[in-house]
């Protein structure tokens, strides 16, 4: 595949939060995978906290970085930009500085690679998105083709419901062709599910093979006929894995509209949220999207006293004298359940 799918809020970027043996294969997929997506496993119960890897991951044979340890840890997907809003690759692991509620943390996992993910593409689908829809399935195509080709790829489509673009049994793709039709399956009509098609999303992107995981949400009103809350939808992103773009393309004169929610949702995970004043700003936001994707920093600690329930605060501070000014984006909380040190995941 080539390419994939915005104001930046402060102090976000990509967060992953793991509990278990976190690997970053780079082997090749085929467009339709397994049609029977296994069992949750403890990964998809346990989002934010993952056996963590040995104090120096190598390159496997096959040049993939490889995570893989029998511990706790917290790992983050971190993007960096100068004061510019540009770009920075290249740093080393003593440019970047972790507090965990105001306490120093010990980078015990570092790399820079351009990995595949697990993508979930969130499309609104409701009436007034009827004389947008050519617009938005370009751009979706756009992020895709500028995305990494072995990320796989799901489409969810919603209005008054909430529906799956892709074939059943083809939980996810890197055929383009494939996401082209699903991205086209469902006529703009109705009303604006959009808290249960985020958690719908959240669900579907736990089956992902890819350690990173985000979802990128394409709308251009509030709620207005969801059957969860916005607190439930925000609860289930604080305690996921999952980095979230948001895209709000708003009518000034809808009443629903609300890019509020869309900015909560980015920061929540880290994401980041853009609110193009055109329409025609689409396709280059989503070449932004597929661009931060493919340069983000994975970082890892062992956080410590996971026997103490609630959230987590977490800061990411870089400095690299040759560089400037910069800033580090990434999720700024997790939620641990206590006693076993594992986060509850929302269930719904």
């Amino acid at each position: 595949m080539g390419s994939r799918l915005f104001r930046i809020e402060s102090s976000r970027v990509w967060v992953a939060f793991t509990l278990f043996c976190v690997s970053l294969p780079l082997g090749s997929q085929t467009p339709p995978q397994d049609p029977s997506p296994a069992p949750p496993k403890q990964s998809e119960t346990a989002p934010v906290l993952a056996p963590p890897p040995p104090p120096s991951p190598a390159p496997n044979a096959s040049g993939e970085f490889t995570i893989s340890a029998n511990v706790e840890l917290v790992l983050l997907d971190v993007s960096v930009r100068d004061s510019e809003g540009g770009f920075v690759s290249g740093l080393g692991k003593d440019a970047f500085t972790i507090l965990e509620d105001g306490h120093p943390q010990t980078i015990t996992q570092f790399a820079n690679q351009d990995v595949p993910v697990s993508i979930g593409l969130i499309v609104d689908n409701s009436g007034s998105m009827r004389s947008k829809k050519p617009e938005v399935i370009t751009s979706a195509l756009v992020l895709i083709q500028a995305s990494n080709p072995q990320d796989e790829v799901f489409v969810v489509n919603f209005n008054d419901k909430v529906r799956r673009g892709l074939p059943d049994m083809v939980p996810f793709t890197d055929d383009v062709t494939m996401l082209r039709t699903a991205l086209t399956s469902t006529d703009p009509v109705g009303r604006t599910a959009l808290y249960d098609a985020v958690l719908a999303g959240l669900r579907q992107l736990e089956m992902g093979r890819r350690d990173k995981k985000t979802l990128v949400v394409v709308s251009d009103g509030g709620d207005n006929i969801s059957t969860h809350s916005f607190k439930e939808c925000e609860d289930a992103v604080l305690q996921s894995r999952a980095t979230i773009y948001t895209v709000g393309i708003f009518d000034e004169e809808d009443r629903d509209r609300n890019p509020d929610v869309l900015r909560k949702l980015a920061k929540i995970s880290g994401g980041v949220c853009y609110l193009p004043k055109k329409l025609s700003e689409v396709q280059d936001i989503c070449r932004q999207i597929a661009k931060d994707i493919r340069t983000r920093y994975t970082i890892a600690y062992v956080p410590q006293n996971m026997n103490k329930a609630g959230v987590r605060h977490i800061k990411v501070d870089v400095h690299a004298p040759d560089h400037g000014k910069l800033i580090a984006h990434t999720r700024t909380s997790y939620m641990v359940a206590g006693q076993s040190g594992v986060a509850d995941r929302h269930k719904k």
